[in-house]
Formats: structure tokens, sequence, C-alpha cells
């Protein structure tokens, strides 16, 4: 039977708007635990429909209310992926009466903590703005029945382990858990087992296998700067690459990539990363969606909070050091069964990483070709450039004397006898006889 036609009509309705016929399988393996209301762990690829798997299930079980305090928690790391949930969530319940809000930093905090007064029944969340509202009273947490931790493991990567630790227990105990990533880490498994009680694991498409639906390849570039000319010469192919997401390990290089591939005359180009302002971000990630920019550079961390539909190429510019980033990456590619394509550059340093990549897939990546007419640059940038060591030389470390060595001047030769506030002290009561004879020298001044 088809889960879709086992939740309420106005759901139905709903999703039949939005053109959604059979669930996912993650979506089929959930839902059924959900309402039982036992603690879930879900790990699925991207674009298997992780967010409508926990929230089709809530909102079934969700019924009219007017109370203040929020009764399901979505916590996310990233403001993207809190608007992006939010705007899901809208068009799920669009035939419902009820009431989501979503906050993160960034923002102004007066207008959140106007916002949340008026009431709410789904707040979706980025740690660090919640506890700052949970500590100025504004929210509290003591209606929470539902807790869904999405990308639980960029959340510990953003450092928000206190926050998330605090939260836990600010939460009543009894509730429900639920959590959904693309991967699993040692720090998850260390939060499951400090606050999940028993939960049921779902494992759809394992984190270390690849999509079947997208074409793999490799390239061995010597550094930073050849892997610009070689992007910047797949990228003057329009026809081919009509809709590219360029990841790069850290904002420093996405700006500098940015930058180079400007000069070379590719305007049809956006960067997003943390250091930019939200509005820049938002409008950036539009302008992407609509297609009015062809490639959009990014990092890890935030590609997490963006769902991107038909993306004909990810290229990943640098080698991620953990390899499920990997998996995250190409999974943004070759979604709704359409054929993807994910290009990895790879130096000579970095062929480590790429082999333990390859070992988590199980899958070799073929490595092609650099085409001749690629310029090597021989521009390195600093990571690139050789560290210089000094020879060891124990004599150098040593005092040189000779010549310069010159005896020290009669001010120099003065012994530091403390302050004259001591000496003063010192000449005039001196030291007594005994310990315990506190007016020997009163005595003797008389």
């Amino acid at each position: 039977m088809n889960l879709f036609n086992s939740v309420s009509k106005p759901l139905q309705n709903a999703l039949a708007d939005l053109g959604y016929n059979e669930p996912t399988p993650i979506q089929n393996e959930t839902f059924s635990i959900i309402l039982s209301g036992r603690d879930l762990v879900g790990i699925a690829q991207t674009g298997t429909g992780k967010t409508l798997a926990y929230c089709l299930p809530i909102l079934d079980q969700l019924k009219y209310s007017t109370q203040l305090h929020p009764r399901i928690l979505i916590l996310v790391p990233t403001r993207e992926l809190v608007n992006q949930v939010v705007d899901n969530i809208n068009s799920y319940s669009k035939f419902l009466s009820l009431r989501i809000i979503g906050v993160y930093g960034g923002t102004n905090i007066n207008t959140q903590k106007i916002a949340v007064a008026k009431g709410i029944d789904i707040l979706v969340a980025t740690p660090g703005r919640l506890y700052d509202l949970v500590i100025s009273r504004s929210i509290q947490l003591k209606e929470i029945k539902k807790l869904v931790i999405d990308e639980v493991d960029e959340m510990l990567d953003l450092g928000f382990r206190f926050q998330l630790t605090n939260i836990f227990q600010l939460l009543p105990q009894k509730k429900q858990n639920l959590m959904f990533s693309a991967t699993m880490t040692q720090d998850v498994d260390r939060l499951i087992n400090d606050f999940f009680n028993n939960p049921k694991k779902i494992s759809i498409a394992i984190s270390g296998t690849p999509l079947k639906n997208i074409s793999q390849q490799s390239y061995l570039i010597p550094n930073f700067y050849t892997k610009i000319n070689l992007l910047a010469h797949l990228l003057s192919n329009n026809k081919e690459f009509e809709k590219v997401l360029v990841f790069v390990a850290s904002k420093k290089h996405a700006d500098l990539i940015y930058e180079k591939l400007s000069e070379l005359n590719i305007d049809d180009i956006g960067v997003v990363h943390s250091n930019k302002s939200q509005n820049y971000r938002f409008r950036t990630i539009k302008q992407f969606e609509d297609k009015s920019k062809r490639i959009l550079i990014t990092t890890d961390i935030m590609a997490r909070g963006l769902d991107l539909d038909e993306i004909s190429h990810v290229i990943s510019f640098d080698t991620p050091l953990f390899p499920e980033n990997y998996i995250h990456r190409i999974g943004r590619t070759g979604r709704a069964e359409k054929q993807g394509n994910a290009l990895l550059f790879s130096t000579e340093k970095e062929e480590a990483l790429k082999a333990k990549i390859e070992q988590l897939m199980a899958v070799e990546i073929p490595i092609t070709t650099t085409p001749s007419s690629i310029k090597i640059s021989s521009e390195l940038i600093s990571d690139e450039k050789p560290i210089i060591k000094q020879s060891y030389n124990p004599g150098s470390k040593l005092k040189k004397t000779g010549e310069a060595f010159h005896e020290k001047s009669e001010k120099n030769l003065k012994q530091n006898k403390g302050g004259s506030y001591k000496r003063k002290l010192a000449k005039k009561y001196k030291k007594p006889k005994t310990k315990g004879d506190k007016n020997f020298n009163r005595r003797k001044k008389k």
C-alpha cells in the first residue's frame, strides 16, 4: 500500500499538488517507526527525501492547538537549511492550520523574539540561536514532544556540541528523538549513546555506496593554479556544463577561484560561504536556481543548506579530508533518476585522500588524461611551497663571545636589594630575636 494514501486528506492533497506519487525508500522505512513513537536514527544519501520522511508522520499526528510553546523542534546546522525546511513544511501543511517559525543567527534576535511570542507549533532552528532564545527566556522547551536533528555531523563540525548538549538537558525527558543524516561518525555515535533511548537504526544506501547513475572521473593535477586552468577550460563548454556545483576546501580558496575565473571572463559564476552576508547568499543561490548564474562555488558546510535540482556536474576542486564528504558532494547530481557527473581534481599530495574515498566506496575513480592545451602553472600557493628546514648546527645556539664581549659597567654591577620602601622598613625595625617577642623592637627603641 502506498503510504501517501494512509495520511490525512489535507496532507494527501498537498502531496498531490507537489507532484509526489511514490514514497522513497527512506520514507517507506521510517514512517511507521516515527508513528510508533520510538527513537530513530536514519542514514540516507542526499536527495533521497529525508525531510519529507520525518515531516510526513509528524504532520499526520500533529493536531490543532492554540498553545504558545512549540511542540516540535527541528535542529539544523545552517540558516539556509532552516529556510529550506520551513519552506518544505509550509508546502506539506498548506491545508493544515499550523504555525511554523524558523530562527537562526546573523539576524536581529529581537524580531525573532516577537515572532515566537505569538505562538509556535513547529520550531526550526540552528543550535546557537535557539540556545540564545532559551537563555533569554523567549522560548520554553517544556512542551516539546518530538525532537528532530538533521545533519548532526555538520553541527558537531561547526562546533555546536556545547549548545546541543545544553539543549538536550533543557528538553523534557519524555519525548521522541529523531536523527537524520547522510553520514555517521564516532562523534554522532557518542551523542546517540548519551541521549537516545534504544533507537531504531535505518540505513538506506550506506554512506560508502555511490549512486549508480553518477559518472565519476578524476584528474591528476600538479598544483592549485593548474587546477584553475583546467576548471576554466571545462567551464568554457556551456552546453555540456550547464549547471555546475564546485566544491572547495575553504572560504579562502572559494574567493580566490572566483577571482581568477572572473579574470578569465567567466562571469556567470557565484560564490557562497559563511563570510558572505545573508542577503548576498540568498540572492546568489536564487540566481543559481533560476540559471542566471551557471556555476556556484561553495564549501562542504555551506552545501548542507542547499537543496538544488538539475545539477549537471559536481566538481571537487579540492579532494576532501573526509571521504564521507565526497559521497555527500556527488549526491548533489544525478537526482530523480537523471544522469549525473562528478569530477575530482587531485594533486600528488591528495592522492592518499583519493585512495580513502575509493576504499570507502569500493569503487576506483578512473583517471582522465588532462588536455594538452592546459597550461601547467609554476605559481604555488602557500600550502604547496616546500618547507625550508635549517640544517642542524649545535653551535648556532651558543652565546658567541669575542671582540664584542666587554666587562659590565659599574652601574650594571649593582645588585637588586628590593625597593626603597622595604629597605627603610628593614633598617627601622630590624629582625626580632625571637618570633614570638612582638615587643622586642619596641623595648629596644625606648
